[in-house]
């Protein structure tokens, strides 16, 4: 994963990432169109795929809804970076396959800034900076839920797998 930065502070709750006024629909291409809309109107005309949100302490804080990793993954956002997650939506997102890491250094990630998270090593590399950054490591199981897209085709290929033996 590669793109640019896009900085939030903390407390990053679910209506900021999704407004409840867009949950009568969860087509994620819907929901895709208004994310960050209340901190930021112009946000997805401005963002890229594959761009990257970096934000502050308890990201994605306040209710359940799975509708936040969705909305987020559909527009494209290929990661999320904070020092600490909401419980419910680092398990919705992981659920989603929207890819989260945990990181304490976000302070020194500006936005408009280019990174590159390498999985294999660990680490995410501020290609603007030249500098790098060790993640809290994702469970194994975890990882495995965003390589297959999200739990439910999780479960599908598992599936697969044991008809096949």
């Amino acid at each position: 994963m590669q793109g640019k930065v896009w900085k939030f502070g903390d407390n990053i709750d679910t209506d900021l990432i999704i407004a409840a006024r867009y949950l009568n629909t969860s087509e994620p291409t819907e929901l895709a169109k208004h994310i960050m809309e209340d901190a930021d109107p112009e946000f997805v005309s401005k963002m890229s795929y594959g761009d990257i949100i970096v934000a502050g302490e308890n990201f994605g804080c306040g209710s359940s809804r799975e509708h936040a990793p969705i909305a987020l993954k559909a527009a494209g956002i290929s990661a999320v970076i904070a020092p600490t997650f909401a419980r419910i939506f680092y398990r919705n997102a992981f659920n989603m396959g929207l890819p989260i890491f945990e990181l304490k250094e976000v302070d020194e990630i500006d936005e408009g800034d280019t990174i590159r998270v390498d999985m294999a090593n660990g680490e995410i590399i501020n290609i603007s900076k030249a500098k790098k950054y060790k993640f809290t490591p994702i469970p194994e199981f975890m990882q495995e839920l965003v390589d297959a897209g999200g739990l439910i085709n999780f479960a599908k290929q598992e599936i697969a797998k044991r008809e096949e033996a």
